[in-house]
C-alpha cells in the first residue's frame, strides 16, 4: 500500500512537470507561429539583395541591415573575444582576494541593462567622435558578450582536471605552453559554444545600437559612419505607418529567429564535436 502511494505520487509528479513544460512552450510557439505567417510571405530574392525603398514605396530590401549586423558581431567579437577568454583563464587559473572581486564585477556587468550600456558607449565613443557608428555599436554589443565570454571560458577551464597539468608539466612543458596548448585544447568545445551564445545575445539587441550605430539606409562598411541593423529595422519599421514596412518588418523578424536557430545548432554541434572526455 505504502509502495503503491509513494509510485503514485511519483507517476502524479512527472505529469506536473510535463504539464508546466507544455503550458510554458505555448507562448514559444505562438510566438514562432505568428512571425512564420506574417514573415515568410515577405521573403524574396529582393528581400535579400535590394536595398530599401523611400517612404510608401512598395518593393526593397534590407541587404544594408543584414550587412550591418555582420559588420557590428564582427566588430563585438574582435573586441570581446581575445579579452574575454583572457580574462577567463586567468579567473580560472589565479586565487586571490582581486579575482574574487574581478567575479563579481563580471557578474555585475553581465546584469546591467543594455540600454545603459548603449548609453555609456554614445558617452565614451558617440560624444567624443560628434557622430554615430558602426564602431560605437560594436562597442556596445562587444561589453554585452563579455561578461559570456569570460564565464563560459572559466566554467570550460574549471571542469579539466588537474592531472591533464600534472601531465604536461612532467613532459617538462612550462606554465604558458601548457595554458596555451594543453588546457586550452580541452576546453575548447566549453570557450566556442560560449562565444556563440554570446553572438545569440547581441544580434538581436536593439536598444544599444538606438544610441551607437543609429541605422543608415545607404550599404556601410565604414566604421567610423552609421550601419542598419536587424533589430533596428524592426524597431522602426514596426512603428512606421506604412503596411509595406510593416511586412519588411515581420520579414526581418523571421530572418533573425531564424539566425539564432541556426547558431542554436551549430552551439550543439561543437559541444558534439569538439568536447574532451576525461
Amino acid at each position: 500500500m505504502k509502495m503503491n502511494k509513494r509510485l503514485f505520487k511519483d507517476f502524479l509528479f512527472k505529469k506536473i512537470v510535463i504539464l508546466f513544460s507544455i503550458i510554458t512552450l505555448i507562448p514559444l510557439f505562438l510566438i514562432l507561429f505568428i512571425i512564420v505567417k506574417n514573415g515568410v510571405s515577405a521573403i524574396n530574392i529582393d528581400f535579400f539583395t535590394k536595398l530599401p525603398k523611400p517612404p510608401g514605396e512598395k518593393g526593397g530590401g534590407i541587404l544594408n541591415a543584414i550587412v550591418g549586423s555582420i559588420f557590428l558581431v564582427i566588430i563585438a567579437s574582435i573586441l570581446a573575444i581575445p579579452f574575454g577568454v583572457t580574462v577567463g583563464i586567468f579567473l580560472s587559473e589565479v586565487k586571490n582576494k582581486f579575482t574574487e572581486t574581478l567575479k563579481v564585477l563580471v557578474d555585475v556587468l553581465q546584469g546591467v541593462p543594455s540600454i545603459v550600456i548603449g548609453i555609456v558607449a554614445y558617452i565614451w565613443i558617440v560624444k567624443p567622435l560628434k557622430s554615430f557608428s558602426a564602431l560605437s555599436g560594436g562597442v556596445a554589443l562587444g561589453l554585452m558578450m563579455l561578461p559570456i565570454i569570460i564565464k563560459s571560458t572559466q566554467e570550460a577551464l574549471y571542469l579539466i582536471p588537474f592531472s591533464l597539468r600534472e601531465a604536461s608539466f612532467a613532459l617538462g612543458t612550462n606554465y604558458t605552453k601548457t595554458i596555451l596548448k594543453v588546457i586550452l585544447p580541452a576546453g575548447l568545445s566549453g570557450i566556442a559554444s560560449g562565444i556563440l551564445l554570446g553572438i545569440m545575445r547581441i544580434i538581436g539587441e536593439t536598444a544599444p545600437l538606438l544610441f551607437t550605430a543609429f541605422g543608415n539606409s545607404f550599404l556601410n562598411l565604414n566604421p567610423a559612419k552609421p550601419v542598419d541593423a536587424l533589430p533596428l529595422v524592426i524597431f522602426n519599421y514596426a512603428m512606421s505607418p506604412y503596411p509595406e514596412w510593416h511586412k519588411i518588418a515581420w520579414g526581418a523578424a523571421f530572418i533573425l529567429i531564424l539566425l539564432i536557430f541556426i547558431l542554436n545548432i551549430i552551439v550543439r554541434k561543437v559541444i558534439k564535436r569538439w568536447k574532451v572526455q576525461f
